[in-house]
């Protein structure tokens, strides 16, 4: 995926049923065991995801979607987020159209450029200069089918070109929107900058995503990425 690409891509079958429903047993079985998972209602969410599931690294990270990362994004990334998403149909909500604008670090320091510090779970976000975020990229993996009915992405192509959004001049260009019809074991990849939202789901299909973001730049010392995770030799994207 360049620069000339409208800033997002589909890839069904990246995943086969069996591999999916490795991946759900596994977090199944430890959901309500595992400290990082945070819970409200039905909903379940699970940040530092790669380092709390370790056994899922190998599974993720399959021949097809190692291929499909190097061919868009070439080599040398590392993981620097993973979440994922439990959204089940009594967990519902609109999420207005925006840019995911923040990195998560390891400390709040005062760095030129880096801007909008926030706290969250004892966890430190800042917006970082532009370039990092043009560079970075994140891939959402489906575990379930996904379509307008139950929450699916939309997305504004090419909109992740336009630089950072005022959120007051966002209605102005959210035109050509295009819904992200993900099927179970298909995977999505966007650019940060990517301008998207979801609307409620309409239906009581659940709708789980791991998400994971990638970038391949160090930060600017003392400044380090807090969930840094760098693939071995087997994990590379560059392992095809």
């Amino acid at each position: 995926m360049t620069h000339s690409d409208p800033g997002f891509s589909i890839h069904p079958g990246i995943y086969s049923a069996e591999e999916i429903d490795d991946v759900i047993k596994i977090i199944d079985k430890q959901v309500d065991n595992n400290s990082s998972f945070r819970r409200n209602g039905a909903l379940y969410a699970v940040r530092n995801f790669i380092s709390a599931f370790p056994p899922l690294v190998p599974i993720i990270f399959n021949a097809r979607l190692k291929e499909l990362l190097y061919d868009n994004f070439g080599g040398g990334y590392f993981i620097s987020k993973s979440i994922y998403f439990d959204k089940p149909p009594n967990s519902n909500w609109f999420v207005a159209y925006h840019q995911d604008l923040t990195i998560s670090v390891d400390k709040k320091v005062k760095m030129p450029g880096f801007n909008s510090w926030t706290v969250k779970h004892e966890k430190f976000s800042v917006q970082p200069p532009i370039p990092i975020l043009e560079n970075n990229f994140t891939v959402r993996i489906h575990l379930d089918d996904t379509d307008n009915s139950n929450g699916a992405l939309r997305v504004i192509p090419g909109s992740h070109l336009k630089g950072i959004c005022r959120t007051d001049k966002i209605n102005n260009i959210i035109d050509g929107e295009v819904i992200c019809s993900v099927p179970k074991g298909g995977v999505m990849l966007m650019r940060p900058l990517l301008l998207h939202a979801s609307s409620k789901s309409a239906s009581q299909s659940r709708r789980r995503v791991i998400q994971i973001e990638f970038s391949r730049q160090e930060l600017p010392e003392p400044l380090q990425w807090s969930e840094k995770y760098v693939l071995t030799s087997n994990e590379s994207l560059s392992t095809v």
